[in-house]
């Protein structure tokens, strides 16, 4: 019988994180989770992937703290002996326009969106090189790719992980290392959810589907990418926004 591949996705209690994980898990990959909040309900989730007959190692651990990954991958090489799979999700926003944004805001952004993908990545990939083999795929945005009024912080985070993705797929392509990155646009998560109805209309007015993307859809892509299907694609940035940047 084949070894079971493990997948690592970081901040996925919640919305996509969680959507990519559950893929993953319903294909039979094992699966790594970090999470930064005490609310989060760890059982439950255990409970999800056990229904899906996949183990889990789910750890508190903020991926901007270097010795608390380390530990977490660590511990997962421990129990897995291995990462095929890193999904570096975990992402916050603290929007405003740049003449009312302060420092701390700029920089909590900066910190976790793209320091802790670095962080993240820096501490996988010194086990995908020993095997050789590897994918990871990192949470970028549409903004990153065209900006966005009010969002200089997260713009810059998210344009940062297209120049890192980039970068990273040519130093470990000759390990047999993949890394690409994805572009959501609008996607239905509890962020878009509290939207009004009028503001709704508008961004469905820029969308040529007319629509929201759901978690689901954003998943199916990452999934796909962390697959041997996606074998000769690297260093490419995919935006998945219904037609939004073209």
């Amino acid at each position: 019988m084949e070894e079971q591949k493990v997948v690592f996705v970081t901040g996925a209690s919640r919305g996509i994180g969680k959507e990519v994980a559950l893929k993953f898990a319903e294909n039979g990959y094992n699966v790594v989770i970090n999470y930064v909040s005490d609310k989060t309900d760890v059982k439950a989730l255990e409970k999800e992937f056990e229904e899906k007959n996949v183990q889990s190692l789910i750890l508190k651990a903020d991926v901007t703290d270097a010795q608390a990954i380390q530990d977490l991958v660590e511990k997962a090489i421990e129990k897995f002996g291995k990462i095929d799979v890193l999904v570096n999700n975990a992402g916050i926003t603290k929007d405003n326009l740049l003449i009312r944004m302060p420092e701390e805001d700029f920089d909590k952004v900066i910190n976790i969106n793209l320091k802790g993908t670095y962080i993240v990545t820096k501490q996988v990939t010194k086990y995908m090189m020993k095997k050789r083999s590897g994918s990871i795929i990192n949470l970028s945005s549409v903004v990153g790719v065209v900006g966005n009024a009010g969002q200089a912080n997260y713009s810059a985070s998210k344009a940062g992980i297209i120049g890192f993705t980039k970068s990273i797929a040519k130093e470990l392509a000759s390990r047999n290392i993949r890394v690409n990155a994805v572009a959501p646009g609008f996607i239905n998560t509890d962020m878009t959810e509290s939207l009004k109805e009028e503001v709704k209309n508008n961004i469905y007015e820029q969308i040529p589907l007319k629509r929201m993307g759901n978690p689901r859809e954003v998943a199916n892509l990452i999934y796909f990418l962390g697959t041997e299907e996606s074998s000769y694609i690297t260093g490419q940035v995919i935006n998945i926004d219904g037609g939004m940047v073209m």
